[in-house]
């Protein structure tokens, strides 16, 4: 068997990073994770940190804005995983320049795992963050980097214990607020599946220049599926509001931050479909499911068991 390429991975710490890095290092890849000096020496990193340690990822002192220390760690590795928040998401053109210059990347994969950029609907302020990535994604292609995006669409942890209900922490067992008529396909991964995914894509050439779409059947559901699923596991049934497109844009406006940008990736999803309005063509994509049947993934089901 080919040894398992070398992977660093930048924004480990973060959300989604902590389970790409974890998933990487029990995949077997020597695993390396770009810190920062105040990220080890920081209290609220700790445990991750320790995490890393235990799971014997090397961890390398560098960042985005010192051009050398990215240059040397991407040398000592085969692909690069940028999983950066938002904030940082243009500052992966300094990530590029770094790739270009060393040289020697097989595989890069840009801070990605929600929406297809490329194929939403997205009013602002969402359509700005995606058309950072929209820019990362040709200044990649631009700079002929052989790479793979990961759309994982929602993940399970961030969107199934509220159900996306403003200020909730546990799934509604009263009343439940659905954006549009609820009919749109979703798609919820877990955490973990996607971690578990993007490193079995790195070295794949099925995946080389393509989107890996993360679009299992179990966990495909429509906003209505979901609450009747959800009444099904409680034995009750929810009172449905629903709130029409217009309003939804309207509540858009009117919001606070972060509360405007959250809406208005449910508006995008929940609304537009922009999950699943769309076929996966093998010019461009592939399906995580088909090409990876032995992955056992975490259900909706199952996953909405914990909260009963």
């Amino acid at each position: 068997m080919a040894s398992k390429s070398k992977i660093l991975i930048i924004g480990g710490t973060g959300y989604i990073g902590k389970f790409i890095v974890e998933a990487s290092a029990k995949a077997g890849n020597p695993t390396y994770a770009l810190v920062r000096d105040s990220t080890v020496s920081d209290p609220a990193r700790s445990q991750t940190i320790n995490n890393f340690k235990n799971l014997g990822v090397k961890l390398v002192t560098g960042d985005l804005n010192d051009h050398n220390s990215l240059v040397k760690a991407i040398k000592e590795v085969d692909v690069v995983i940028s999983t950066v928040g938002k904030g940082l998401l243009v500052e992966q053109e300094k990530l590029i320049s770094a790739i270009k210059e060393a040289g020697n990347i097989k595989r890069f994969l840009p801070s990605e795992f929600g929406n297809d950029v490329d194929r939403a609907h997205a009013v602002e302020p969402a359509k700005s963050a995606y058309n950072v990535k929209i820019q990362i994604r040709r200044a990649v292609e631009a700079a002929k980097i052989p790479y793979t995006y990961v759309s994982a669409n929602f993940f399970a942890g961030y969107f199934l214990p509220s159900f996306s209900q403003p200020g909730a922490t546990t799934p509604p067992r009263d009343k439940v607020v659905i954006l549009g008529d609820g009919n749109p396909k979703c798609i919820f991964n877990k955490e973990e599946d996607v971690g578990t995914y993007t490193i079995k894509a790195v070295d794949d050439p099925r995946t080389l220049n393509k989107t890996l779409y993360i679009r299992p059947s179990g966990n495909t559901y429509s906003f209505n599926d979901l609450v009747s699923l959800w009444e099904k596991k409680i034995g009750k049934t929810l009172e449905r509001i629903y709130v029409p497109e217009e309003q939804v844009l309207k509540n858009i406006q009117e919001a606070p931050v972060p509360m405007n940008v959250t809406l208005a990736i449910c508006h995008s999803a929940f609304v537009k479909g922009d999950h699943t309005n769309f076929d996966i063509e093998p010019s461009f994509g592939v399906e995580a499911t088909q090409l990876y049947p032995d992955v056992k993934y975490t259900t909706v089901d199952e996953f909405l068991d914990q909260f009963v």
